[in-house]
C-alpha cells in the first residue's frame, strides 16, 4: 500500500464493502453518501493500494480490512466531500518505455476526437499505449477515466456489462444495463478505454454508437486489431517500439528495461548485438520481452543464435505482415523452449478467458495440482503468464496474444475439444457450487462469471453438448439473479429454454424467465414468455401447465399494468382466460389461475367504473375469495399471494379499508419466508408496497414504516433509490420525521436522476412528501424545487385531489391558512372516491373536517360528524377529528387529550400541532416540540 496516504475511516469502509462486491449505489445506500462520493472514495483506494482495478481493490479488501444531476434545494450534501477521481486504470507491473512521440500523437487525437481507436496486430503494444495516454490525459477528463478490458468478454451483448462492471454501476430494474451505464456517464466529461475490442466487435460498435450519441462530454479510447467501423471513428495505427537511434532506440530501451529486472544490464560492447535482436523482432513488444525473459538461461548470445534461423524464414508479404509474424515466430521460439509438460499446461490453459487458480488449472489440464502449480510458476518466469497474489488465492492470468497462440495450438495437435470439454466440466461444477449461499457469493460469482459464460458460447454451438449447455444456462441464470444481474438471468433463462429438447422443461425455464421479466418492470417482456411457456406446455402434452400459463398471462396484465408499454387490450386478455377455462379441465393449480384472471378483470372493470356500485363491490370481492380459496388448495404460497393482491384490490375499491389492510399483511407474511426465487422475488417487493400503502390507509404508523424499510432494504432495489426509499419518505413525511426525510430524500433524487427521470404516479407522493416538509419548514426555495420534481414526475388526479391535495393542505393549517386547505379539498370523498380509497381516504375525510373547523366554515359540524363515522378505527384519522371536534366545541382536556393518541401513533407532528393548538403554556411546548422536529413556528389565522 503506498504510504504516503493513509487510509480515512471512510474509506475503510468503502474498502470493506468493496470486499463484498458491492455497487457504487449498494455503497451509497449502505454508508448515506452519494455515488459520485463512493467514485471519489473508490479512486482514492485504488491509488493507495497502486490496485490495477476495481475487482482487484475487491479483493485485497478483504486481507486489508479482516450521475447526479443538478443539486435540488433541501437536499443536504450526503457526508464526503467528492474530490476529482483518479484514472481508473490498471497499474502495469513493469515500467513504460519509451513512445514520446506516439504518446504525443494518440493524446493529441484523443483531445480532437471523441472515438479514438488504437489498431495494430497482436503484440505491438496497443494495451501499454493506450494505458499511458489516458493516465497522462487524465487532466483533461475532470469526472473520471476508466478501463474496460473485453478480453473475458464472450459474447457481443455482454458488452455493457462489462463497462458496466469497470464503473460499478447496477443493473437499474426498469432499464437495460447499458442504459444504466449511459445514464451513469451522461453529462460526464470522462474518457471510457476499451481494450481488444476485436473478438467482440459486433457487440462494441452498436453500444458505441449509442453510448456517444447520449453521452456528449464522452470520449473513447479503444484499442483493437481491426477498426471497429463505429461514426466518427478515429483510427490511429500503432507502430512497433522505434528501432532509430541504434542503441539509442525505444526497442533497445524496452529490452534493457526488462532485463534489468532480471539482473542484467547490457555493458557498450554488446549493444550491437541488443540491437540486432530487436531488429530482427521488428520492434514488437511481446517479442522483445519473451526475448528478454530468456536472458537469465540463454544469454545474450543464445538468443542471437536462437532467433536467427526462424526469422531469416520471414520473407515476402508487407511490412505488418511481417510484424505480426514476429511475433509468432517469437512464440513459436518461446514455446519451442518449454519442456513438454509445460508445452501442454500453456495449451490446456488457454481455455481460460480470465485469471484462475492452479487447482482450477490443474482440473482442465488433468494434472496433479501440485505439478500444475510448478508449472505455472515457470510459464511466470518466461512472461507467458501474469501472476496476481491475494489473501484468498494466487490468480494466474496468460495475455490475450499468448492465449490465442496456445488455443491455436490446440487445435493443431487435435486436443482442442477435449480442452473446451474438461473447461465446461469444471463449468458446471463452479456454476453449481455458486447455489451455496454465503458472504462471499458475489466473490465467487465474479470469480468465474466470465469462464462460465465462455464455456457456454462454446457448449451452446456443440450439437452434443446441448444438455449440459442448458444445465449451465441454467445454473448461471440463477446466480445471475442472485448477483442481481437480473437482464443476464432473464437472457440465460432463455437460453436454456432454447437448449433443452425437453418441451416441459422449456416451459420451466420460460417461466422462470418471465418471473425475472416482472422483476424488471418489463410486462412485454413477462406476457410474451408467459405465451412461450404455455405454448411448450402444450407440446409436451401438459394443457393443465397450458392453461395456468395462459391465465397468469392474463392476470399478469391486469396485475401488472403498470408494468407493460401499453396495457393488454381487454378483447385479448378476455381470450386468454377463455382459452384457459377450456383447456383447465380438473386441474387445480390451472383452475386457481383462471379463477384469479376472472377477478382481476372483474376488479379492473370495476375501477373503470364512474361511480362505486355496491352491487359490483360485492361481487368483485366474492370472486378474488374464490381465487384466495382455491389458490390456497393449490398449496402453492405464490399462487395464494396472487389472489390475495387481488383481494385487497376489490376490498379497498369497496371503500373496507381495514379488511384490505389485513390482507395485505397476511399476503406479505405469507411470502416472508419464501427462497430468493424470481418469482417469489416479483411477488414480495409487490407485496411490501402493498402492505406498506395499505397500513398508512388504516393510520398504522409503526406498521408502514417497517414494510417500507424492508422494500428500501431489499437488494433487488439497491440501483433504483427513488423506488426503493419512496414509501420510506411518504411514512416519514407523515410522521414529521423531518431529518430522515432529508436524508432519505437525497437518495431517492439521485436515483431518480440516475435513472433519466423517470415519470410515473407511483413517485409523486414521495416527492409531495418531501415538498410538504419542507413548507413545514418554512423552506420554500427547496419545497418550490420539490413541486417541480412532483410536477416533473407526471401530474395526475391522484396528484391533484389525492395525496397532493393532502400534503398541500397540511402545509397550509400549519401557517395558518385553513380557508385555503379547505378549498383545496373542496370535493368531497364521494366525489373523489377513486384518488382517495386506496391510502388517502381517512387521511383526506379528517384533514378536510379540520380545515373546515379551523376556517369557521358554516357546516363544519355536518363535517366532523361525517369524518368520525367514516374513519373509525384509524387512530390517526380519529384523532385528527377528535382534535377538529375539540376546537369546534372549544374543549381543551379533549383537545390535549388528542396529543397522547398522536405519540401513541408515532405522528410526533401532529402531536407538537395539538399543544400549539391548544394556547397558553401548551402552545409554548407544543413551538418547542415543533422547532426540535426542525419545523418553523405555526402561523395563526384560527
Amino acid at each position: 500500500m503506498d504510504t504516503t496516504g493513509e487510509v480515512s475511516a471512510r474509506e475503510a469502509e468503502v474498502l470493506a464493502l468493496l470486499g463484498e462486491r458491492l455497487s457504487n449505489a449498494e455503497i451509497s445506500a449502505r454508508l448515506f453518501i452519494s455515488v459520485r462520493t463512493v467514485e471519489s472514495h473508490v479512486s482514492s483506494l485504488l491509488r493507495k493500494f497502486d490496485a490495477p482495478d476495481r475487482r482487484a481493490l475487491a479483493q485485497r479488501a478483504v486481507g486489508a480490512v479482516g450521475a447526479a444531476g443538478a443539486a435540488v434545494p433541501g437536499v443536504p450534501a450526503r457526508s464526503g466531500a467528492a474530490s476529482r477521481p483518479a484514472p481508473d486504470l490498471p497499474r502495469p507491473l513493469t515500467a513504460f518505455v519509451g513512445r514520446v512521440a506516439e504518446c504525443a500523437e494518440l493524446a493529441g487525437l484523443i483531445r480532437t476526437h471523441r472515438q479514438v481507436v488504437a489498431i495494430g496486430p497482436g503484440g505491438v503494444g496497443k494495451t501499454r499505449l493506450a494505458l499511458a495516454v489516458a493516465a497522462q490525459a487524465a487532466e483533461d477528463f475532470p469526472d473520471g477515466v476508466w478501463f474496460v478490458d473485453l478480453v473475458p468478454v464472450s459474447e457481443p451483448g455482454m458488452v455493457g456489462a462489462a463497462v458496466a462492471a469497470a464503473l460499478g454501476v447496477g443493473e437499474q430494474p426498469g432499464l437495460r444495463l447499458e442504459d444504466s451505464v449511459t445514464t451513469a456517464l451522461a453529462g460526464r466529461r470522462a474518457l471510457l478505454v476499451l481494450d481488444n475490442c476485436e473478438q467482440v466487435r459486433d457487440g462494441v460498435a452498436p453500444f458505441l454508437e449509442r453510448l456517444l450519441g447520449a453521452c456528449p462530454r464522452l470520449s473513447v479510447l479503444a484499442t483493437s486489431r481491426a477498426r471497429l467501423m463505429v461514426p466518427f471513428e478515429q483510427v490511429y495505427t500503432v507502430p512497433p517500439f522505434s528501432l532509430a537511434g541504434g542503441g539509442d532506440s525505444d526497442a533497445v530501451a524496452l529490452f534493457a528495461s526488462r532485463t534489468a529486472a532480471v539482473g542484467w544490464a547490457p555493458d557498450p560492447s554488446q549493444r550491437e548485438r541488443v540491437v540486432e535482436v530487436c531488429e530482427r523482432l521488428d520492434g514488437m513488444a511481446l517479442a522483445i520481452e519473451l526475448a528478454a525473459a530468456r536472458l537469465p538461461t540463454l544469454g545474450l548470445d543464445g538468443i542471437t543464435a536462437a532467433l536467427s534461423d526462424p526469422l531469416r524464414m520471414l520473407t515476402g508479404g508487407s511490412r505488418a505482415d511481417d510484424r505480426h509474424r514476429s511475433v509468432r515466430a517469437a512464440l513459436d521460439w518461446s514455446h519451442a523452449l518449454l519442456e513438454p509438460d509445460d508445452q501442454l499446461l500453456l495449451r490446456r490453459i488457454s481455455v481460460f478467458v480470465a485469471p484462475f487458480t492452479a487447482r482450477a488449472a490443474a482440473e482442465v489440464s488433468g494434472s496433479d495440482v501440485g505439478v500444475v502449480a510448478d508449472g505455472l510458476a515457470r510459464l511466470a518466469e518466461q512472461s507467458l503468464l501474469t501472476v496476481t497474489a491475494s489473501s484468498s488465492a494466487t490468480a494466474y492470468r496468460t495475455p490475450e496474444t499468448i492465449r490465442l497462440y496456445g488455443t491455436e495450438r490446440l487445435a493443431a495437435v487435435g486436443e482442442l475439444a477435449g480442452a473446451r470439454l474438461r473447461h465446461l466440466r469444471w463449468s458446471l461444477t463452479a456454476a453449481a457450487a455458486l447455489a451455496v449461499t454465503g458472504s462471499d457469493r458475489r466473490a465467487r460469482f465474479d470469480t468465474v462469471a466470465d469462464d462460465l459464460r465462455a464455456a457456454l458460447t462454446w457448449a451452446a454451438e456443440q450439437p452434443d453438448q446441448r444438455a449440459d449447455a442448458c444445465r449451465l444456462a441454467r445454473h448461471l441464470a440463477q446466480a445471475a439473479f442472485t448477483r442481481q444481474l437480473i437482464g443476464e438471468s432473464q437472457r440465460r433463462y432463455e437460453q436454456a429454454a432454447g437448449l433443452t429438447d425437453s418441451p416441459s422443461t422449456a416451459a420451466e425455464m420460460l417461466r422462470h424467465a418471465a418471473a425475472v421479466a416482472g422483476c424488471r418492470m418489463h410486462g412485454d417482456d413477462m406476457h410474451r414468455l408467459r405465451r412461450e411457456a404455455a405454448e411448450a406446455a402444450r407440446r409436451s402434452g401438459d394443457l393443465g401447465s397450458a392453461a395456468h400459463d395462459l391465465a397468469t398471462a392474463a392476470a399478469d396484465a391486469y396485475r401488472f399494468s403498470s408494468k407493460f408499454a401499453q396495457p393488454l387490450p381487454p378483447k385479448e386478455a378476455s381470450a386468454l382466460i377463455t382459452e384457459a377455462r377450456e383447456l383447465a379441465g380438473e386441474d387445480p393449480a390451472a383452475r386457481a389461475a383462471v379463477a384469479l384472471a376472472e377477478a382481476g378483470r372483474m376488479l379492473t372493470e370495476a375501477f373503470a367504473a364512474e361511480q362505486p356500485v355496491e352491487d359490483a363491490a360485492a361481487g368483485t370481492i366474492a370472486a378474488a375469495e374464490r381465487a384466495v380459496a382455491l389458490a390456497r388448495r393449490t398449496s402453492d404460497p405464490l399462487a395464494e399471494s396472487a389472489a390475495l393482491d387481488t383481494l385487497v384490490g376489490a376490498q379497498s375499491w369497496a371503500g373496507d379499508a381495514f379488511a384490505a389492510a389485513a390482507t395485505a399483511r397476511r399476503r406479505a407474511a405469507l411470502l416472508e419466508s419464501l427462497p430468493d426465487t424470481p418469482a417469489a422475488t416479483h411477488e414480495l417487493i409487490e407485496a411490501l408496497g402493498e402492505a406498506t400503502e395499505a397500513s398508512l390507509g388504516t393510520g398504522d404508523l409503526p406498521g408502514a414504516r417497517r414494510w417500507a424499510r424492508r422494500l428500501a432494504d431489499h437488494p433487488l432495489l439497491t440501483e433504483v433509490g427513488h423506488r426503493a426509499t419512496s414509501a420510506l419518505l411518504v411514512t416519514g413525511a407523515l410522521a414529521g420525521d423531518v431529518e430522515d426525510v432529508l436524508t432519505v430524500s437525497g437518495r431517492f433524487l439521485e436515483g431518480w436522476q440516475r435513472a433519466g427521470r423517470p415519470t410515473g404516479s407511483v413517485l409523486g407522493p414521495a416527492a409531495a412528501g418531501v415538498a410538504m416538509i419542507h413548507g413545514l419548514r418554512g423552506d420554500d426555495e427547496a419545497r418550490h424545487a420539490w413541486d417541480t420534481v412532483s410536477r416533473q414526475l407526471g401530474g395526475s388526479p391522484w396528484e391533484t385531489y389525492g395525496y397532493g391535495a393532502i400534503f398541500e393542505a397540511l402545509v397550509l393549517l400549519h401557517r395558518g391558512r385553513p380557508q385555503e386547505a379547505l378549498e383545496r379539498m373542496t370535493p368531497g370523498p364521494d366525489a373523489v372516491w377513486r384518488w382517495v380509497t386506496w391510502t388517502w381516504l381517512h387521511w383526506y375525510t379528517a384533514l378536510r373536517s379540520e380545515a373546515a373547523v379551523l376556517a369557521r366554515s358554516p357546516d363544519a359540524r355536518d363535517h366532523v360528524t361525517e369524518a368520525r363515522a367514516a374513519v373509525a378505527g384509524n387512530p390517526i384519522a380519529s384523532a385528527l377529528v377528535e382534535r377538529a371536534d375539540a376546537l369546534l366545541t372549544g374543549d381543551r382536556e379533549r383537545l390535549l387529550a388528542t396529543a397522547a393518541a398522536f405519540d401513541a401513533a408515532d405522528c410526533r407532528y401532529q402531536s407538537a400541532r395539538t399543544m400549539a393548538l391548544a394556547g397558553g403554556e401548551h402552545t409554548v411546548r407544543g413551538e418547542a416540540a415543533l422547532a426540535d422536529l426542525g419545523l418553523a413556528p405555526m402561523g395563526t389565522g384560527r
